[in-house]
């Protein structure tokens, strides 16, 4: 699917109120008939995993499916498989250290551990949820107990959570979303690839709460891509229902974060057609974003945390 840039600054120009509220409504519906469809089978099914690659927009997915199942009276939990990363041992503190750890491998979650958790959850045995401390690379009990009551149910989101060697779960028992950027920006005949525009939400994302540099971000675009390719990406077909994350009007939200620093920076090959795009695009304000939107989770002020 694509879309033209011109058609964007189009309805941006002439009413950017109802486009925003016309593209947050458009998504909510497309979640809102996945979890009717969740609903249904949920006696059946009540662990759902919902899966896909940096920026998709996985833990804002989640939590607005939750919140839709919760108002149909369903009582829905949302887990982070980042919970489940194991501690860092000394020799991979070190690799962090230098860089040279891949942040993307399956390896980095403790798979008994989530399997056991979830086998509990599912049987509707009491749990201690887990967290992680990233700041230490630490591991910790919360001291929050997750108690599943019959009916009720459970959204494991996570980059790894199709992958059956690492959720090692019956696929009787579980509910398969996998969610990215599908829909191409098009310009003057050029197209923007969906993985730039991950990029961009990443890059605000991180410069606003991870105190990340773009250029940080920038230098580890290649082996979040290429993990994406070996860990996330071969699993997607497993999913039930896919969901395109693509908001008509986010690069205009991101423009403001994002030109000047691009300007900063005409010899970066993967500036350059984010910068061309962005240069052409008709911004909006921050504010003018609501809450109920999915670009929250990159900017900011949303009401899903």
């Amino acid at each position: 699917m694509k879309i033209a840039l011109e058609q964007i600054n189009t309805q941006i120009r002439e009413d950017s109120a109802g486009f925003i509220r016309r593209a947050n409504v458009d998504y909510l519906a497309q979640l809102t008939k996945i979890a009717d469809e969740i609903a249904l089978h949920r006696d059946k099914k009540p662990i759902i995993l919902l899966s896909g690659p940096s920026g998709s927009g996985k833990t804002t997915s989640a939590l607005m499916i939750e919140k839709i199942l919760d108002e149909r009276g369903i009582e829905t939990h949302t887990l982070s498989l980042d919970n489940y990363f194991s501690p860092l041992t000394a020799q991979e503190k070190e690799l962090f250290a230098a860089g040279k750890l891949d942040l993307e491998s399956p390896r980095r979650v403790d798979s008994p551990f989530l399997t056991e958790q979830l086998r509990e959850i599912y049987h509707c045995r009491p749990v201690e949820l887990p967290i992680y401390d990233f700041k230490e690379s630490l591991r910790i009990q919360s001291g929050k107990i997750l108690h599943r009551k019959p009916g009720e149910l459970v959204i494991l989101e996570g980059i790894h959570s199709l992958n059956p060697d690492i959720v090692s779960f019956k696929d009787s028992r579980t509910a398969k979303i996998y969610v990215s950027v599908r829909t191409r920006i098009e310009k003057n005949g050029v197209l923007l690839h969906p993985s730039k525009i991950r990029l961009m939400r990443r890059l605000v994302r991180d410069m606003l709460f991870r105190k990340r540099s773009f250029t940080d971000t920038l230098m580890m675009f290649h082996s979040v891509e290429e993990g994406e390719n070996k860990y996330i990406m071969p699993y997607k077909y497993r999913s039930d229902y896919d969901v395109d994350t693509f908001m008509p009007y986010e690069i205009c939200a991101y423009r403001g974060f994002l030109l000047e620093a691009f300007r900063q920076m005409p010899e970066e090959p993967l500036v350059a057609d984010m910068l061309d795009f962005l240069e052409q695009t008709q911004p909006v304000a921050p504010d003018a974003i609501t809450p109920d939107s999915l670009v929250c989770e990159f900017i900011g002020n949303g009401q899903f945390n």
